[in-house]
């Protein structure tokens, strides 16, 4: 008999998975502390809460899939199309050499909600300043004669504007920052968008690459975790594992097209406060005993 509750569960992993995934509030994070308070928290939940996380990625392709299937047909005859599959490819290899080498590490010490808590709020003031809270808009010094201030300007000008005009360092340093999200709780978005941002990139050409980088990443991590655990996993997980997953493409898809159409008039503002009130919430319900996140 199949077990509705665990069903019911594991769709709600799936939603928390593509609602967060591709936000700058980190999917891994939420993924802890949601299966702390569900009981879903032992080794068999930690492939279950990387293996879902294709299916958030198949929500990206198919939103994007008009650009990937031009990229692969042009691959042959065009060099744009190559520069921005070897961009894309060395963003990815940072993670994967720093995810074999630390990643055994990282899941013994780290996933906890302690440190997700933490991550956070710290990545909350990232954003804060990354966004220029709280200092003078520009357009306020319009006058020809007023004064340039350093603080009026944002922390970095945008250079790039779209993703076909980054250059592979461009791509590698995104990769690089990447990796940081190896520490649950920072978040894989967060730290690719808002670093891509830092380096350069507008607003747009950062969430645009950040995406593209997720499709192999997540998909990469996702295959190795599942092979790496099998002898955890049975036929009679499967229902369990594609339940996840169909709920995280669907909360995914509605997420990515949401996201898109945010980021051409908004900023991350929002999402940094969101952070640095959901840290400070989990630590102080984890101290004083209210809630257990965690056993």
């Amino acid at each position: 008999c199949m077990d509705i509750v665990l069903l019911l569960k594991a769709a709600m992993m799936g939603v928390v998975e593509g609602l967060t995934e591709f936000l700058p509030i980190s999917s891994t994070g939420h993924l802890i502390l949601a299966g702390a308070l569900l009981g879903m928290d032992d080794e068999k939940a930690k492939v279950f809460d990387i293996a879902i996380q294709t299916g958030a990625i198949f929500a990206v392709i198919i939103v994007y899939w008009q650009k990937i299937f031009n990229t692969v047909v042009a691959l042959p005859t065009q060099v744009e199309a190559r520069r921005f599959a070897l961009n894309v490819f060395l963003a990815f290899v940072p993670a994967v050499v720093l995810g074999l080498v630390f990643g055994k590490f990282i899941k013994a010490h780290l996933f906890t909600p302690t440190v997700v808590a933490s991550t956070f709020i710290i990545g909350g003031f990232i954003i804060l300043w990354a966004e220029g809270w709280g200092r003078a808009k520009p357009e306020v010094n319009d006058s020809e004669t007023a004064e340039p201030e350093a603080s009026v300007q944002p922390v970095a000008q945008a250079r790039i504007e779209t993703v076909e005009a980054m250059s592979p360092i461009d791509a590698l340093k995104v990769g690089l920052v990447q990796c940081l999200a190896m520490i649950p709780g920072t978040s894989r978005s967060g730290a690719t968008i808002i670093g891509g941002m830092l380096l350069g990139l507008s607003r747009k050409a950062a969430t645009d690459f950040s995406f593209y980088l997720a499709i192999p990443t997540l998909i990469g991590a996702g295959a190795y975790s599942l092979y790496k655990e099998r002898e955890l996993l049975s036929m009679a997980d499967a229902p369990v594992f594609a339940v996840g997953l169909v709920f995280s493409f669907i909360s995914a898809w509605i997420c990515v097209r949401w996201l898109l159409r945010y980021i051409a008039s908004h900023s991350f503002v929002p999402f940094a406060w969101y952070r640095i009130v959901f840290g400070i919430v989990v630590l102080v319900t984890a101290w004083t005993g209210t809630v257990t996140w965690a056993a």
